[in-house]
């Protein structure tokens, strides 16, 4: 009898914008300057040899670190913390132009889910509770990972609450929920076992290629801007919009390299 060895698969997962709702007083703080209309949790999947992804990774770090061009506030600020790495929000456009060049080169796919933020909702759906609004993205993100037959590891940027790992087993259960409710499925059987790993983009460079996929979508939904997407867009298999129920109908509101994002995507502030 021929026993089949099980694969491990790899994912990593960042975000993009703040989860922030209220301002002093329990205000709305949603059209305020400074926080953000869409808070986005992306996932990244590279086929290449990850450790030779994460060379890179490190490499363009290092080169960034060790040339006196790039001794910018921000790359000093992180040197002298805990150590340099990509972050899109923080990177001057020379450095992010760099990563961009590399990205290409990496063969890898990216799917997000993108939440417009919306205060009523939050109270009720969520709790008003971050973790839980996390975990309800995260559950969008694996529902459709759970029938591999493989162990699928699950790489994490921190983010206090939200990646404790009772939120994480939160998410999962939800994703489980979301799969065996899934009528369209020819069987609800879970056969992923899904492990769940923790970590700081200091330490997993690949968490920076999150990141920045993030960063791309983001600037899409919260300017109208779409030439870093444009960039990408063969890189990025899925987005979904996933509150937007006017598009709801033919999943309209899941974007794809058929169905691209537009500027016509952007919030507007005042439909919180």
């Amino acid at each position: 009898m021929k026993i089949s060895k099980i694969k491990t698969n790899h994912r990593f997962i960042d975000e993009a914008g703040d989860t922030t709702f209220y301002a002093k007083g329990k205000k709305s703080a949603l059209n305020e300057v400074g926080v953000s209309s869409c808070f986005i949790l992306g996932m990244v999947k590279v086929y290449d040899d990850l450790e030779e992804v994460r060379s890179k990774i490190k490499d363009l770090q290092n080169e960034i670190t060790q040339n006196p061009f790039f001794d910018v506030p921000s790359v000093i600020k992180k040197k002298n913390k805990n150590g340099y790495y990509l972050h899109a929000t923080d990177d001057i456009p020379e450095v992010r132009m760099k990563f961009f060049e590399l990205i290409k080169t990496i063969n890898c796919s990216f799917e997000c889910v993108v939440a417009e933020k919306n205060i009523e909702r939050y109270e009720t759906k969520h709790k008003g509770k971050e973790e839980y609004f996390y975990a309800d993205l995260l559950s969008h993100l694996l529902k459709n990972k759970l029938q591999t037959n493989n162990k699928l590891v699950l790489h994490v940027s921190e983010r206090g609450k939200s990646t404790k790992n009772n939120n994480l087993d939160l998410a999962l259960k939800k994703a489980i929920q979301r799969f065996e409710n899934n009528d369209k499925k020819e069987t609800n059987e879970v056969s992923t076992q899904v492990i769940f790993n923790v970590n700081y983009p200091t330490n997993e460079p690949m968490l920076n290629l999150a990141d920045y996929f993030c960063w791309v979508v983001q600037r899409v939904f919260e300017k109208g801007e779409t030439r870093y997407y444009e960039y990408l867009k063969d890189k990025i298999s899925l987005v979904i919009d996933l509150y937007d129920t006017k598009n709801y109908k033919d999943f309209k509101n899941y974007y794809t390299q058929k169905n691209p994002l537009t500027k016509e995507n952007k919030k507007n502030p005042s439909s919180h």
